[in-house]
């Protein structure tokens, strides 16, 4: 949109007094001094129907906690409002769209909208009627209800108070598309969790501003388009007027509307460009990184035919951002670091997106030049180096613009983009530290521009006028080798597609855990005060230290994917593509790899760091900072042997998650090669048996791998053979330990263990003990 155009609307804003607004989507009356927000709505149909309006809120302003997910510009809800009228009340019900049949006759159509419940939000009462049959309704009470569930997103016994929630006429906002309202919640708990006592200016209370819109549906709505392969976000609906034979589940691909001036043309200009707006709030220079790496989409939709179709610029003063006309790069601050999103509000009927809303939290950007600096020296902060933290985590920040925009644009997430050389920005990147001439460099710890996997998807997105067009443009990629793996088989421990990690990096990664080893190996020897800014607070060298202690967590978690893994490709019944178990060779790479990252000299402190590490705090508590840091022995005291611990922990859950063991079984019983369970277990328990003979941190692994061995066996995703076959081997192992002849230290801890793995009932309580597994530091988001 051109801001010749914003003029324009702003133009047309209308401002609003006691009498009712003229040219307004819907004639409203904003009433100062009573209070009220009066709708006026046309005399309604044979159903008692008056209007239909697709109804849109958003947060307007924030609590401030990441971990509620309460943000300042995030989505709320998206349906179709109904009102209609029942003699003196009127009815606010959100409409069921997941069950249709848009090519069903008048009556199967309305035998399926008869069939499926809808929700009513809202009843009110009736203030006047017109001789024409319109009539109007104080709109204010449905707007200060918790709609949303906020008391209990906000847990610890919050409820809403009714008396200090209302909405607020002097905010409306009337256009001729789209009406704009604004209410205050406010939510109290004698119990604040906390997360939340740390952002409430008495610790407990919480209040924010909704943002409800009442919003035109679109006049021509937009053809619809299927995604069966899930390489974009959709809008799920069930066509009860699909041919027998056929599924029932339409997966509605979401994409903005684009239309060419010449539709027959290969390239063409287009009648409506698709505008992003980034938030003023942004500071220099992260505004402009951002500006720069949300407009690389341009490159992806001029190779997809369509000119000058995506632009990117500054929101201009006066602008809403959550105006629903306008797509906007919302600059959201909180407490504590925490995940940006880039969420859409969409047409439930057709999957048109009718605005992006994207909310970058802006702390990411900070906790990457902590990274940095504690990688390369705080003294290169804003040196204007290849190395300076600042200038790379810039770099970042493009690809994080580009990324979440590319989720408003439609595209899912591809966790497999990092196997073939950055060719997504639909990828969670790690930042690719190298050493060269055996020094630390993050000269190139990002990627630049959108990849040819970008530019594929918005092709198949917006050029494709056809379903069978899509599935041309799919197997031509398909032939081409790119890949694509989506959230469902990248997030977590279990999962096992060794192609699709997040924040991992290369081709092969189980070569690339032992690269990152020697990486991190060189970043522990490097480490010193110089992570942190001069003046800073010695004690701020703890949570410098923690991302590079645990630099290799993420491609752990790749590496780990090979043990017992698969490669099982997105397809159609059709498409020439095939499954493929990890060959035996990488798999058991992917053991020797795992438990070298278990070895005493991995998980070893440097005796040199443990005094710049016990420096006492220099300030009063920090919530942000306690929830990043390792726990200490005690006072100021830097624990070596806990940062121990919690390397082995992080290594175990991922070697030893439920899911894998049970492939690994089922893979030797369908005879596919690679390790064995019986091989996994005892090459385990021997790695203990000698780490713990080599000093009090190697009993410490060897004491985690039991424990953590015991506890996978309660784990009820586990099959219960392997479960019986894991315990069987622990108990030989105890009885083992009970007859090791070793004396001092090393005897006394292999009886102590012997004695905890044959007490079932001190086993379970040492288990119940959080404490005795120490959970891993917080790692995502980074980047």
């Amino acid at each position: 949109m051109s801001k010749s155009m914003i003029a324009l609307l702003l133009a047309s804003a209308i401002p609003l007094a006691p009498a009712a607004a003229q040219d307004s989507l819907v004639p409203v009356a904003a009433d100062l001094q009573q209070g009220t927000i009066e709708l006026t709505l046309p005399a309604p149909d044979s159903e008692g129907v008056a209007a239909r309006f697709l109804y849109v809120a958003q947060i307007e302003t924030g609590v401030g906690s990441a971990a509620t997910g309460v943000d300042r510009g995030a989505p709320l809800q998206t349906g179709i409002l109904r009102f209609r009228r029942l003699g003196k009340k009127v009815v606010a019900e959100l409409e069921n769209t997941g069950f249709v049949a848009p090519a069903g006759s008048a009556a199967q159509q309305q035998s399926v909208a008869n069939s499926f419940t809808n929700a009513t939000m809202w009843v009110g009462d009736i203030g006047k009627t017109a001789a024409d049959g319109s009539f109007t309704f104080d709109f204010a009470p449905f707007l200060a209800k918790d709609h949303f569930g906020f008391a209990r997103q906000l847990g610890k016994g919050y409820k809403l108070e009714a008396g200090y929630s209302l909405a607020d006429p002097a905010k409306v906002k009337a256009f001729p598309e789209n009406v704009e309202f604004s209410a205050l919640l406010s939510f109290s708990t004698d119990n604040a969790p906390p997360e939340l006592r740390n952002v409430s200016p008495n610790g407990s209370d919480i209040s924010l501003w909704v943002r409800h819109s009442l919003v035109a549906l679109p006049t021509e709505p937009m053809p619809r388009r299927t995604d069966p392969y899930g390489y974009t976000f959709s809008t799920r609906t069930y066509d009860f007027s699909a041919p027998l034979g056929r599924s029932m589940l339409v997966k509605l691909a979401e994409r903005h509307r684009l239309e060419k001036v010449d539709p027959s043309a290969e390239r063409s200009p287009v009648k409506e460009p698709i505008v992003y707006y980034v938030d003023g709030a942004a500071p220099e220079p992260v505004r402009q990184a951002l500006i720069d790496g949300v407009g690389w989409w341009a490159e992806a939709f001029e190779e997809a035919g369509f000119l000058d179709a995506f632009r990117v610029e500054v929101l201009p003063e006066g602008i809403d951002p959550l105006d629903m006309r306008y797509n906007v790069v919302n600059w959201v601050n909180r407490a504590t670091r925490g995940w940006s999103y880039g969420p859409s509000i969409v047409d439930p009927r057709t999957g048109e997106i009718l605005k992006g809303s994207v909310m970058l939290g802006s702390l990411r950007v900070r906790q990457d030049i902590l990274i940095f600096q504690a990688l390369m020296g705080a003294g290169l902060t804003d040196s204007g180096q290849p190395d300076d933290p600042v200038k790379v985590a810039l770099a970042r920040i493009r690809q994080l613009g580009a990324h979440e925009v590319g989720h408003t644009l439609g595209l899912s997430h591809n966790f497999a983009a990092s196997s073939q050389g950055r060719y997504s920005v639909m990828d969670y990147p790690a930042p690719r530290v190298e050493l060269v001439d055996g020094k630390l460099t993050i000269a190139d710890a990002y990627g630049v521009g959108v990849g040819e996997w970008d530019k594929f998807a918005i092709r198949y997105l917006y050029a494709a006028k056809t379903d069978e067009e899509a599935r041309a443009m799919v197997q031509e990629a398909q032939a081409r080798g790119l890949r694509f793996v989506a959230d469902a088989d990248t997030a977590g421990t279990g999962t096992a597609n060794p192609q699709a990690s997040q924040w991992d990096d290369f081709t092969d990664p189980v070569a690339e855990l032992g690269r990152v080893m020697a990486v991190r190996r060189a970043a522990l020897d490097r480490f010193n005060v110089d992570a942190i800014p001069s003046g800073q607070d010695m004690a701020s060298l703890r949570r410098a230290f923690v991302p590079v202690w645990l630099l290799h967590r993420y491609q752990v978690v790749a590496a780990a994917k090979a043990l017992g893994g698969v490669v099982a490709p997105y397809a159609l019944s059709g498409d020439a593509v095939s499954v493929e178990p990890v060959s035996a060779e990488q798999q058991e790479q992917a053991l020797a790899a795992l438990l070298d990252a278990l070895s005493v000299e991995a998980l070893t402190v440097p005796a040199r760091l443990l005094p710049i590490l016990s420096y006492a705090p220099g300030t009063d508590f920090d919530y942000s900072t306690t929830i990043e840091v390792m726990p200490t022995a005690g006072g100021p005291v830097f624990d070596p042997l806990r940062a121990t611990e919690i390397g082995a922990v992080h290594v175990l859950d991922n070697l030893l998650d439920p899911q894998r063991l049970n492939r690994i079984d089922l893979q030797r019983a369908n005879g596919i090669g690679g390790p064995s369970l019986d091989e996994v277990l005892s090459r385990l328990i021997v790695h203990a048996d000698q780490a713990a003979a080599s000093g009090e941190a190697g009993r410490r692994i060897a004491t985690t791998i039991a424990l953590d061995l015991a506890r996978t066996t309660r784990d009820g995703a586990l099959s219960r053979s392997i479960a019986l076959q894991i315990e069987g081997r622990l108990a030989s192992w105890a009885a083992k330990l009970a007859k090791a002849p070793a004396k001092g230290a090393l005897g006394d801890w292999q009886r102590g263990l012997a004695l905890l793995l044959r007490d079932r009932t001190a086993l379970d309580a040492a288990l119940a003990d959080k404490n005795l597994l120490p959970e891993v530091p917080p790692g995502m988001p980074i980047g």
